[in-house]
């Protein structure tokens, strides 16, 4: 690719890497991940609904926009609390959380946005923390080094610590915030037309690729030693998956991108992972030196039984457990 594709300066986005890798960052360009992260003015969640309200005990809260800001309001009825929102954490697909600054401290609203009640609810963690007053009511006061593992993992570029630098910090889970060196690379590509060397997540065994995923996603040490416990966990992918009796950390057919294209958005469908399953489960598995099982019910639909949708309380959507088992009704929670 000639050298005069890439301006200077040049940010590691899709648009970026397009001419030489477009498979990719067609797909990418729209996902979640690219997304994870926006501004509140440009959230599209708080431009399409320009006033959301709830009330939670004793405390009333409005979110409102006001000349392109979003502004949470809090009142207990005699006094009120008003405070510009920063960012909105989220794509949307659950739901969107905000963050707000005052005294250049970082809270975390109380209140998030939830897709599957078009509206506010307690945020997720806030469950068993009585606030005592109306900024305790507003938000959950978040330490320096938290907001920079945050927005290292809804942005690129961040520099977490010893406090989150955003200077050249890009909204959304951009190329370089997963390819590391891909700056490198592209400067080498841009400079020279020939290519500088990147770490190859392809290579990755599965238990490399949980880890590396669960820089974000959690991995089963974290959860392991720190919690959550019970169904707050479900979210934590690499922590359930660790747990399932086929998993290999050595087994490439188990990890992550086995059956995600980190590159394109989520797979909704279950049926679009029966061929996964199959790579494992399956005659023709068998033939070629598998050891696994194969089902006795079925072979459509494999997720909808050993990876069910469980509900998470509060977040008002349900969540697919990725510890693969014989799952039973009425059966208690793994873990």
């Amino acid at each position: 690719m000639a050298a005069a594709a890439y301006p200077a300066g040049a940010v590691i986005t899709p648009s970026a890497c397009a001419p030489c890798h477009r498979a990719e960052t067609e797909g990418f360009a729209g996902a979640a991940m690219t997304h994870a992260l926006s501004s509140a003015r440009d959230s599209v969640i708080l431009r399409g609904n320009p006033k959301l309200v709830v009330r939670l005990g004793e405390y009333s809260y409005e979110i409102a926009r006001a000349g392109g800001e979003s502004i949470l309001t809090v009142t207990d009825g005699k006094e009120t609390l008003r405070v510009p929102i920063a960012w909105a954490f989220g794509q949307g697909a659950v739901g969107q959380t905000f963050v707000f600054k005052l005294e250049d401290r970082w809270y975390e609203s109380r209140v998030s946005y939830f897709s599957g009640l078009a509206g506010l609810d307690l945020t997720l963690g806030m469950e068993n923390i009585t606030p005592h007053n109306l900024l305790e009511a507003a938000g959950r006061l978040a330490g320096p080094a938290e907001m920079g593992l945050c927005f290292d993992c809804h942005a690129t570029n961040v520099v977490k610590s010893p406090a989150p630098d955003l200077a050249a910090m890009t909204e959304g889970v951009q190329c370089g915030r997963c390819h590391q060196g891909s700056e490198a690379h592209l400067q080498a590509v841009r400079a020279r037309g020939t290519s500088a060397p990147m770490r190859k997540l392809g290579e990755l065994s599965a238990g490399e690729m949980s880890d590396f995923c669960g820089q974000c996603h959690r991995t089963w040490s974290q959860v392991a030693v720190r919690g959550p416990r019970g169904i707050e966990n479900v979210r934590f992918q690499p922590y359930r998956l660790a747990n399932s009796k086929c998993y290999d950390p050595a087994d490439r057919r188990i990890r992550c991108t086995a059956c995600h294209d980190p590159h394109r958005d989520l797979e909704t469908s279950p049926a679009a992972y029966d061929a996964k399953c199959a790579a494992c489960h399956s005659l023709a598995a068998r033939r070629n030196g598998a050891s696994t099982r194969l089902c006795r019910v079925g072979v459509r639909d494999c997720v909808k039984c050993h990876m069910p949708k469980l509900d998470l309380l509060g977040a008002h959507r349900k969540f697919t457990d990725h510890w693969i088992r014989i799952a039973k009704p009425n059966h208690p929670y793994p873990d």
